[in-house]
């Protein structure tokens, strides 16, 4: 659990620091930053996809679970009820950033990757629970902490102090990864793991091309795809039990 722990922590310091210096940096360096952190989102989510694609026991599912969630979120208006709540903000506090999108972002990144979603499983599948600083299941945990502090940090630079929110979210859901695997012994299927990592790869593609200005593609309406793998593998183990 101390993995956790210590990668909450370095979101915390990331945000702290990118919120503090973020009206000290000109216009053009945060324009930098913000293509900086678009093309980083095109190249992890590529990765994350195509790396587990070939792993996948259905290929198609990603495509199927894309195309359900889209479907979904679209009826819902995900998008456009983030829209409307993120025009509130910011004509309450005077902003003028998709800070609401931001965070959308900075949570996909956190949150969907083999070291985010691996590292409490080995952690809480140790002989001392990930206690131990210098435990090495807690590398996984230890590495994603590393990234999401740089990130973090360019996050809060260019959207401010609501990437704070992100914190809390990323303790509860390793929490439960953690959780999940002390209580079972294992922790979420591979199979299900590797068409989470391959929506949401394709997630954070998504929130790069819309950082970058090329295409919005109302990454919101697409999380509800995230839910599908879940709900196939979890259907699919009840039944064959």
């Amino acid at each position: 659990m101390l993995g956790t722990i210590v990668n909450t922590a370095t979101i915390i310091v990331g945000t702290t620091f990118g919120a503090i210096v973020r009206n000290g940096i000109r216009d053009r360096y945060k324009a930098a930053m913000f293509n900086a952190l678009g093309l980083a989102c095109l190249v992890l989510g590529a990765h994350a996809t195509i790396s587990n694609i070939p792993r996948s026991q259905y290929p198609v599912m990603f495509i199927l679970s894309l195309s359900i969630g889209a479907v979904v979120g679209t009826r819902l208006d995900l998008s456009g009820k983030v829209d409307k709540l993120n025009a509130r903000l910011n004509a309450r506090q005077g902003h003028d950033a998709n800070r609401l999108q931001g965070l959308v972002t900075g949570l996909l990144l956190y949150c969907i990757g083999t070291f985010a979603i691996v590292g409490p499983v080995l952690s809480a599948l140790s002989p001392t629970h990930g206690w131990a600083i210098g435990e090495q299941a807690n590398t996984y945990l230890y590495t994603n902490a590393t990234l999401d502090l740089v990130t973090s940090a360019v996050l809060a630079a260019s959207y401010g102090w609501i990437m704070m929110l992100a914190a809390p979210v990323l303790f509860l859901w390793q929490a439960t990864f953690y959780a999940i695997a002390m209580y079972f012994g294992d922790g979420m299927p591979e199979p299900m793991r590797c068409e989470l990592s391959i929506v949401g790869g394709v997630l954070i593609v998504s929130s790069g091309l819309g950082i970058l200005g090329i295409k919005d593609c109302k990454t919101v309406n697409l999380l509800p795809s995230l839910l599908v793998p879940v709900l196939f593998y979890t259907l699919k183990e009840l039944l064959t039990t």
